[in-house]
């Protein structure tokens, strides 16, 4: 079918813009918002994806105020309906890389929020992601990452809250992973269990310099690691660099949430992380979650919408409107950031995501301190 995107001379195969060069029902195109106040310890976090070949579009909102996180997910049939909105949610792009719009209309799921995102940096563009495991592709995608900040303002529980420059970061990643839209296939025995994983990712920026820092590695031996430091004015990017960390854990509890953090990348900076407010919950916002526990890119019927308010005043726990209380691992923590290099000390925000799962020497974890 035609598209409005049908319109533009930018295709890429030799079809409509309603097809994607893949018959994988796992190809995704997602953007990811997050922002927050560390003065405050109040943060947002907003996304959309669209599964072309599920023919599904779905999103998520959160917001966390005085320690609770009110969440609205929404999922919907892509076909005919080509615009990035969904149920309550809608993105619109202003102007390409520097200014998109999110927007959450009221309903019984009590939030509300109208919000233009604006860059403060350029977007980086990350190295390309691709797994082969079992002569099956299990990813093959890339990402771009952007440092900016919000303007605006978001309700939750009846509280309208400003949004004057709230420091920020997206994400935009599009290709192939695993788990999205339908379960994995078996294509061979079960693995044996290994001495665990880690993955850290930090985006950041000070009143000096900017960036990302993420590091993927399991205790048997693989790593990957992208790292770019830019200054914001002048001078030169920093890349490819190795990367060193230690950690202070909350509680000796699994999964484990951190409280502060230290990256030394290269020979002579360091970056120094600490938690400021609670963590977003990330199966609020879709990622592992949805009621039906199936996750993103499911095709939940023509129109689907969910919502709830959760207990994140405990640092590791998250209390559940039932009255139980879970650790789920993916949690993304709002941090303050120093950064000390060769040029002096640089003091800024930051948004973290740390899972470690297994011993921490063999991760290559230190103790803080």
């Amino acid at each position: 079918m035609l598209t409005p995107m049908d319109d533009t001379p930018w295709h890429q195969i030799a079809t409509t813009f309603d097809h994607v060069g893949t018959s994988d029902p796992r190809f995704f195109d997602r953007l990811w918002f997050a922002a927050s106040d560390p003065t405050t310890g109040r943060t947002l976090q907003f996304t959309m994806g669209v599964y072309q070949n599920m023919n599904v579009v779905d999103g998520g909102f959160v917001v966390i105020v005085d320690g609770r996180q009110h969440n609205v997910r929404a999922s919907r049939q892509l076909r005919p309906q080509y615009e990035t909105a969904c149920g309550p949610l809608r993105l619109d792009v202003v102007e390409p890389l520097r200014h998109l719009r999110l927007q959450v209309s009221p309903g019984v799921h009590g939030l509300a929020a109208d919000i233009h995102w604006l860059a403060v940096l350029d977007p980086e563009e990350e190295p390309q992601h691709f797994v082969r495991r079992d002569g099956r592709v299990l990813e093959d995608y890339c990402r771009m990452d952007q440092i900016g900040e919000c303007e605006g303002w978001v309700e939750a529980g009846g509280s309208r809250q400003q949004l004057d420059g709230w420091w920020s970061c997206r994400d935009h990643s599009w290709g192939v992973r695993e788990r999205v839209g339908i379960p994995e296939p078996v294509t061979a025995p079960p693995a044996t269990p290994g001495g665990g994983s880690l993955f850290a990712f930090l985006f950041y920026s000070t009143d000096r310099y900017g960036g990302h820092v993420q590091v993927a590695r399991r205790a048997e031996g693989h790593e990957s690691t992208s790292v770019r430091i830019r200054p914001r004015e002048g001078g030169k990017e920093r890349h490819g660099l190795p990367v060193r960390i230690a950690a202070d854990f909350v509680d000796a509890g699994r999964p484990r949430r951190i409280r502060a953090g230290s990256f030394a990348v290269g020979s002579d900076t360091t970056l120094d992380v600490a938690a400021a407010g609670p963590a977003v919950a990330m199966p609020g916002l879709g990622y592992g979650g949805y009621d039906d526990g199936l996750g993103l890119g499911v095709w939940r019927g023509r129109a689907h919408v969910e919502s709830e308010v959760w207990d994140v005043s405990h640092p590791a726990e998250v209390g559940m409107p039932d009255g139980s209380r879970g650790r789920p691992a993916h949690r993304i923590q709002p941090v303050t950031v120093t950064q000390h290099g060769p040029d002096g000390t640089s003091r800024g925000t930051g948004s973290l995501t740390f899972i470690a799962e297994g011993p921490l020497d063999a991760l290559g974890v230190a103790p803080l301190g």
